[in-house]
């Protein structure tokens, strides 16, 4: 038997807790959760694509388009000129069409359309992006690729 000894008596408040209740509400709520999320969360399966590092083939018929957002204004740079919305989908025909005519025309065997290489700022709003995006697409371009830069010391490119 145990036998308290020391100043309080049968009288003084009991100071410790009794955890085991808290113990079993929280296992109950585990085994619910346990159950719940699975029914709860529904996904569709698919195969997500592997992300690595390919490095840029630059051929001199691609278009190279810098954007950037300063001051809540969409820039876009063709090259290293500042060029406007319109501009930028008649200039962007112009080179298509161009292209597809140096190749012996839109019936030609073996026909490589250019492809579009956008370089983002990191502060410029999606909508400066995805303008230029939609602009390039609605002049014909199939291709539309970003051109970022990996981490310092990152090994994308064995994955």
């Amino acid at each position: 038997m145990a036998m308290s000894v020391g100043e309080g008596g049968d009288d003084s408040p009991m100071s410790d807790i009794n955890t085991t209740p808290l113990v079993d509400v929280m296992l109950v709520l585990l085994i619910i959760f346990l159950i719940a999320v699975p029914v709860v969360i529904q996904t569709v399966d698919l195969q997500l694509p592997k992300v690595q590092f390919e490095p840029t083939t630059t051929k001199p018929e691609n278009v190279a388009l810098s954007v950037t957002g300063a001051g809540g204004q969409c820039q876009v740079f063709w090259g290293l000129s500042p060029i406007g919305h319109q501009e930028l989908l008649d200039k962007a025909v112009a080179k298509l069409k161009a292209e597809i005519d140096r190749q012996g025309g839109p019936n030609a065997a073996g026909l490589e359309l250019p492809e579009v290489h956008i370089r983002g700022d990191v502060n410029t709003p999606y909508r400066c992006i995805g303008g230029t995006i939609y602009t390039m697409q609605m002049a014909g371009f199939a291709k539309v690729g970003f051109i970022s830069e990996p981490e310092p010391g990152s090994n994308n490119a064995r994955m």
